[in-house]
């Protein structure tokens, strides 16, 4: 992705035959969605004139405040190197704006804007660094998905042990196609579990590439007969997928601000962002973990964080925020509860704001995590001192439905919108009769 004018865009178009370009923006829940147009409509796009229906999109609005327009981000123009090369496919990322001409409250990547906005104005800027992991599952005979493999690869495993090898690696290339830097990709722990990491980026623009991201993973793992899924906990007894956020901190003048430079440590700056996270980690879990699903992969023994817990050595990967060994211009904070199915515009918005909260506060976190909490039981940690993440979609509901914070920097519609869908989903899987309970029940009462 470059900075483009609108006759870069037309340049484009006609030197690479481009025939649809797609207008590509999300609801709020993160489900990417498009309006497909032709390079006839393409001047109308790019003066923001194309409307579309926003009481079909889910979260938005009113039937009777249905039209809404799309405004292409010119930057985020990019071909899919996968389409055909005749008629090539197109797509730029777009914020949502009303009738009136003004940005649309419940678009997500409006909310993150304003966030990274708010930023800025305090003198600061993120960058974003996402570990995304998935599955790769074989499908039936039908073709449609399954959760099985046949393989029993583990970390860092290669071919044939690693069945999805050359998989990973044509998403690789794809990704690359369109201007990732891919720094790197292996197999993850648990059979068919991949991660594929790439380089930092602007917050805002990094929630674009999440999308990317998940997108091309899909397209292509499709194409090799392999389906991939970002669901947390897809099998069980094995580690589940997470998607962790390492985030860094700059002023003006490029400096990071979460080192202290004169001490050659963590900053209190750093300490002060970690305090805020932690301090709303509980109200923000429905965001960054949002399904039944989520809650599956937040238990003790299976590499992802349960209690509200920092540390300052890279070595604990038990603790909810984890310092990273790199110091000095490449320090960082990784947060490790979120996972793939979030809205990565929400999440961002609600990461940031907490660490920024914080920051303004000048709040100071509990003592550091020494001991490793991988090694507990489940009854020892929850009996512990330290405070527990929400154990399920129904405690995350609780701790998320009376946060103002929360409220606030979402907007009353989108958090009351976000509300009732997930009372809904928590509803019907508490009224769904599982096969576990068929498994132990039927043949005993």
């Amino acid at each position: 992705m470059g900075e483009y004018t609108k006759e870069d865009i037309f340049r484009i178009v006609e030197e690479e035959d481009v025939a649809f370009i797609r207008l590509q923006f999300c609801d709020i829940f993160g489900v990417p969605k498009n309006i497909a147009i032709t390079v006839s409509q393409l001047e109308k796009a790019l003066n923001n004139e194309c409307m579309f229906d926003g009481s079909s999109v889910e979260g938005f609005i009113k039937i009777n405040e249905s039209d809404m327009y799309l405004y292409p981000d010119l930057d985020s123009f990019a071909i899919y190197p996968w389409r055909p090369q005749t008629g090539k496919v197109a797509r730029m990322f777009c914020d949502v704006y009303t009738l009136d001409r003004e940005p649309f409250a419940g678009d997500p990547r409006t909310i993150l804007k304003k966030v990274t906005k708010k930023a800025e104005e305090m003198g600061l800027s993120f960058k974003v660094v996402p570990k995304i992991e998935f599955f790769l599952f074989d499908c039936n005979d039908e073709g449609q998905p399954t959760n099985t493999t046949h393989e029993t690869a583990g970390y860092f495993d290669v071919a044939p042990a690693d069945q999805a090898e050359n998989v990973r690696r044509d998403i690789i290339m794809n990704l690359e196609e369109l201007d990732f830097e891919i720094l790197s990709s292996h197999h993850e722990i648990s059979p068919a579990q991949h991660e594929i990491d790439f380089a930092c980026d602007y917050a805002d623009k990094i929630a674009d590439m999440i999308m990317t991201f998940k997108m091309t993973v899909k397209t292509i793992a499709k194409k090799h007969g392999f389906y991939a899924t970002f669901m947390p906990k897809p099998r069980e007894g094995v580690n589940g997928s997470g998607m962790h956020m390492n985030i860094i901190c700059e002023d003006k003048n490029g400096n990071n601000i979460f080192f202290d430079k004169e001490k050659g440590c963590l900053s209190e700056e750093a300490k002060h962002f970690v305090a805020g996270v932690i301090e709303h980690s509980k109200a923000m879990t429905m965001v960054t973990n949002p399904i039944v699903n989520s809650y599956k992969r937040l238990v003790p023994g299976y590499d992802a964080p349960v209690n509200l817990t920092w540390s300052n050595s890279s070595a604990n990967r038990s603790a909810l925020i984890r310092i990273p060994s790199n110091r000095g211009q490449a320090t960082s904070i990784e947060l490790r509860n979120p996972d793939a199915t979030c809205n990565p515009y929400l999440a961002l918005a609600l990461i940031l704001s907490a660490g920024m909260d914080g920051m303004q506060r000048k709040l100071n976190p509990l003592d550091e995590l020494e001991e490793n909490l991988n090694e507990k039981t489940e009854d020892e940690i929850i009996n512990s001192k330290y405070e527990t993440l929400p154990r399920t979609l129904g405690e995350a509901i609780e701790a998320y439905k009376d946060d103002e914070f929360v409220k606030t920097v979402l907007g009353e519609s989108v958090f009351e919108k976000f509300l009732n869908a997930k009372r809904k989903e928590w509803k019907e899987f508490r009224t769904c009769v599982t096969q576990w309970e068929i498994n132990n029940y039927l043949y005993k009462y």
